[in-house]
């Protein structure tokens, strides 16, 4: 398994200063004044000089990102605890290594990695005489507490969602796999705000040229500011502007189950979506309630989830080149029913759609940005009372507004693709309306010829549809017992084409 970069911090491990960064020296009050100058007068830096053993020190601290008492009780008890008179290279060695100060120890060795340990909730001592300081993990910061996710939801299963703490996300994962195998290495992102992610993997079921390619893109980051996963997912993924390569979810048990694969995953501070990689597509129509639920079940639900993208993507661009240009596809009933509906209305088939579409999409953002209660109001007035009556007033049909109804809940059953449904159904919609069937049947063509021909980190996209592999079949479609799974080990992905990770 390939190494890790010497920059990623280990717990325990000293954090040295790199290239043009303040070294620390043996003067207490030259690095307090780096320190400050770093943090440019900011009003939440805390200093407390004090003395331990007849040794002048200070702790400096961040306000409102260190817990008090967690301070008082490992920090300041224990160095006030401190009898007699000792050297400075005495009272570091006992800090650095005999006293049980706390779990989360480092050395730093610079005024920059002082203050990016001091913003992250812990505490930095230093000690006068000598050239570094000890930083100590006392994070007494709000979070979220774990409850269950908002996007993925499951009928069985654990309720337990990550949340935007790291290290809270990073105890979920070790908490499923109790193995040294899962490795989970942190290291510091953003020239601005020196994001915290984790890098993890299952060593010797990872591959070597996926971990190392996805190492080399997070060190390679040029953003300065990370806010979300969102922010680093593009610099993950390959030259492709629909599809995503890259699997966003906020459930552990899932991230744990793509680490299990041979999957790297990908966690950052602030962020409550994990992401891992590479995804395929038929990824985005598994739900974690297929592996908890009967083998025949999971194959009708797979089946309906398959119809309902097409429906949700194709119904209403199917519907317009019908109307349009081959009525007589339709049958004689349904037909008259049709015209007498369009007959009514001031627009032609594919305006309407157009509208709807647009409409539909206008009010499906309005209720995702407001809040929840008021949001259920908006989709009810938009839902029932405007589109009642834009069908008694003659604005649209009512065939029109059944279509676009069915193709939008639909696209609610595959959530990971709910945008890329929008997009590809509006082109449907216009395809169809100017050329008819030929035009749907030309871009479905082209859709399908360039997802086929999409890599995700040396990985065919549509793996295992294209190409074919008759084995990997048994959890796509339809999902084996767990009986058989159990015989065989977990499929190990391979990066086979080196050429398909390179940067955009």
């Amino acid at each position: 398994m390939a190494a890790f970069p010497a920059q990623m911090s280990v717990s325990g491990c000293s954090v040295t200063g790199g290239v043009g960064e303040k070294m620390l020296d043996k003067e207490l009050g030259h690095n307090t004044v780096n320190i400050q100058a770093l943090m440019r007068g900011s009003s939440d830096l805390v200093l407390k000089y004090a003395k331990a053993g007849g040794v002048d020190i200070c702790v400096v601290t961040c306000d409102g990102q260190t817990d008090h008492n967690k301070l008082a009780n490992l920090v300041y008890r224990p160095l006030s605890q401190i009898e007699g008179q000792v050297t400075p290279e005495r009272l570091a060695a006992m800090i650095g290594g005999e006293l049980l100060v706390a779990s989360e120890e480092k050395t730093v060795t610079s005024a920059e990695a002082a203050v990016s340990a001091v913003m992250s909730g812990a505490c930095v001592i230093l000690i006068d005489g000598i050239d570094h300081g000890y930083s100590i993990g006392v994070p007494g910061f709000e979070t979220r507490s774990v409850t269950q996710p908002e996007n993925h939801r499951n009928i069985r299963g654990s309720r337990e969602g990550f949340v935007e703490a790291l290290h809270i996300n990073m105890s979920l994962v070790r908490r499923r796999v109790k193995s040294p195998e899962l490795v989970m290495r942190t290291m510091s992102i953003g020239r601005t705000s020196r994001t915290e992610v984790c890098v993890c993997c299952m060593e010797g079921m990872t591959d070597r040229k996926l971990l190392a390619d996805v190492t080399r893109r997070l060190e390679k980051l040029p953003l300065s500011l990370i806010l979300e996963s969102g922010y680093v997912q593009p610099f993950l993924e390959n030259k492709n502007p629909l599809f995503t390569e890259v699997g966003a979810t906020e459930r552990p048990d899932v991230f744990v189950s793509k680490l299990y694969e041979g999957r790297i995953g990908v966690i950052v501070d602030g962020s409550p979506f994990a992401l891992f990689m590479p995804k395929m597509f038929s990824e985005n129509f598994m739900m974690l309630d297929d592996y908890l639920e009967k083998p025949l079940f999971t194959l009708f639900i797979r089946i309906v989830r398959y119809m309902a993208f097409l429906i949700s993507v194709m119904l209403p661009g199917f519907y317009v080149a019908l109307a349009n240009f081959h009525p007589e596809l339709i049958p004689d009933a349904l037909l008259r029913n049709l015209a007498a509906s369009e007959a009514l209305t001031p627009y032609s088939v594919l305006t309407e759609c157009i509208i709807l579409d647009v409409f539909y999409e206008i009010m499906r953002e309005a209720g995702l940005r407001l809040p929840s209660n008021v949001g259920h109001a908006v989709s009810i007035v938009g839902g029932i009372v405007i589109g009642d009556i834009v069908v008694s007033a003659g604005l649209v049909g009512a065939p029109m507004l059944l279509a676009i109804a069915i193709a939008s809940i639909s696209g609610y059953i595959i959530s990971d693709l709910n945008n890329q449904i929008s997009v590809m159904r509006f082109v449907f919609i216009v395809m169809g309306g100017a050329f008819g069937l030929f035009g749907l049947t030309i871009t479905g063509f082209i859709f399908c010829l360039c997802v086929c021909a999409l890599k995700s980190y040396g990985m065919p996209f549509m793996s295992p549809l294209s190409p074919f592999s008759a084995k990997a079949m048994r959890d796509t479609f339809a999902r084996i017992s767990w009986r058989k799974l159990s015989r065989s080990d977990p499929d190990i992905f391979c990066n086979d084409d080196p050429e398909g990770s390179e940067d955009d």
